[in-house]
């Protein structure tokens, strides 16, 4: 059992969260209650949701270069009827031009109306580990580049390790959705990640909770419904700042 516990510690480390799984947020401080789903967590009964103070719910739609979650459409209209803010996710592999995986991700989400910004989860758990920063960063940069050049906003889900190889010093113009289990982040961020055994009317499990930085009004300014096409596209250079002018980033 020590044995069995000790692998599960070093597992949680590297996942970049705590092995504890839950943080109890003040909801005086922070109202805007949230979730992440996927097809992993079965059927979901979103009315029951609703009712159970959950505002927003993103949504896992594809991953990689060809990998499309097989429960994105049912889950996104259902979640949409019942009145919550959708979004979509996307899962990224280090290992797969970011360019294709922008591909995937619009052909996946289509013409739905999604009211968050697109996010794309940077994290090193299931994806190769001998890839050279520049490399993820540069492919993240062009992920983000034909997403704004097709009118979407975008949003990082990341951990406090993710967050410090990959996004920080090279990202500054996109926000932050961060994982934290065991307090509010240190870091900058719009959305924080804080639990990982919430319980939610309507689900058969445990679901990732989330919450947003600011009060109900500003959470309604920071919606947007169906983006238009950006008037000015920014290049992958604009958006990827040169890690020789900062070498606090980590290799």
């Amino acid at each position: 059992m020590k044995h069995i516990l000790s692998i599960l510690f070093l597992l949680a480390l590297l996942a970049g969260c705590s092995p504890r799984h839950h943080y109890e947020v003040d909801r005086d401080q922070f109202p805007v209650k949230g979730i992440d789903v996927s097809a992993h967590n079965g059927t979901i009964d979103f009315e029951r949701v609703v009712a159970d103070s959950v505002s927003f719910v993103y949504i896992k739609a594809s991953e990689g270069t060809d990998f499309c979650d097989a429960m994105f459409e049912r889950n996104l209209r259902s979640a949409s009827d019942a009145g919550l803010w959708v979004g979509a996710y996307h899962f990224f592999r280090f290992d797969s031009p970011g360019h294709l995986q922008a591909y995937n991700l619009l052909n996946t989400v289509g013409e739905f109306d999604l009211d968050l910004p697109l996010a794309i989860d940077v994290e090193e758990w299931t994806n190769a580990d001998d890839m050279p920063t520049n490399t993820v960063v540069e492919q993240l940069a062009s992920m983000v580049s034909v997403l704004e050049a097709a009118g979407y906003r975008v949003v990082f889900y990341t951990n406090k390790q993710g967050y410090n190889r990959y996004i920080a010093g090279f990202f500054s113009k996109v926000p932050v959705w961060l994982c934290s289990l065991e307090g509010e982040p240190k870091d900058d961020w719009t959305l924080w990640q804080h639990s990982h055994e919430g319980r939610v009317q309507g689900m058969h499990g445990p679901v990732d909770i989330n919450t947003f930085n600011g009060s109900a009004e500003e959470f309604r300014t920071w919606l947007v419904p169906r983006p238009q096409k950006a008037a000015q596209e920014e290049t992958p250079e604009d958006l990827y700042e040169d890690p020789t002018e900062d070498q606090s980033y980590t290799q």
